[in-house]
């Protein structure tokens, strides 16, 4: 009985890999995608197909991926559990270690990949408490305020990570994109594209950004905070 609850276990946690794999990284709505500032972590991305790393994205430079179906869609509460059971052997590593702020990101980065924002946003908030430097972790965290529909507070961290680092190229990509999908806010989004472009000028999705830029400049007669039932129409 043991050796089979073993093997049971052993492919759950395979299955568990693989789906949150799939997922990972945030799923655009309304328009685009927003890019991962850290990377998932290895727990997770161990069992990634190759499929899963964004066309023209750079390892470390964040990852996009396609809705999925609701047949393929597990639901939150699986969701839930198939995170809380990944972070165990992180969470027992950092009983020891709790000032470890790369184990704090890394169960961070679980919950933020299966789509558990509150719960990855206060595993990101300690690590930063230990160190406030790291401009990825902050990044992500921006990101998971904008899933938890907390607009203002995503670009008040997307902002904080750019008086340090003002290049950081998610940091002004993800901006943009929640200025225009969140805010309705034109003038803002094509701001932090331009400032993006200009201050990373090998930057790998630039034709990329020049079209968000061209369809936000159609769009610059619409109010910010005015919603429509009609948004941009994203080129992919």
């Amino acid at each position: 009985m043991a050796d089979s609850e073993s093997s049971m276990s052993g492919r759950w946690t395979s299955t568990q890999a693989y789906v949150l794999s799939v997922i990972c990284l945030l799923v655009g709505v309304a328009v685009g995608y927003l890019l991962r500032g850290s990377a998932s972590t290895e727990l997770t991305t161990t069992a990634a197909p190759a499929q899963t790393q964004a066309a023209g994205a750079p390892a470390g430079m964040g990852r996009a991926m396609s809705p999925m179906s609701s047949a393929q869609q597990p639901t939150p509460d699986q969701m839930r559990q198939m995170a809380d059971t990944q972070v165990q052997p992180l969470l027992e590593q950092l009983a020891s270690e709790p000032n470890n702020a790369d184990l704090l990101t890394k169960i961070g980065n679980v919950y933020y990949d299966a789509q558990q924002y509150p719960e990855a946003v206060k595993y990101y908030k300690s690590a930063l408490k230990i160190n406030p430097t790291l401009s990825d972790v902050r990044t992500d965290m921006g990101t998971a305020y904008h899933f938890m529909g907390q607009p203002d507070r995503a670009i008040q961290e997307y902002d904080e990570v750019l008086k340090t680092d003002p290049k950081h190229a998610n940091a002004l990509f993800n901006e943009g994109m929640v200025k225009w999908q969140d805010k309705m806010d034109m003038n803002g989004a094509i701001a932090a594209w331009k400032r993006l472009l200009e201050t990373n000028p090998n930057y790998p999705n630039r034709d990329r950004v020049q079209s968000l830029i061209a369809q936000a400049q159609q769009h610059q007669t619409i109010k910010p905070g005015t919603k429509t039932d009609k948004p941009a129409e994203i080129t992919k």
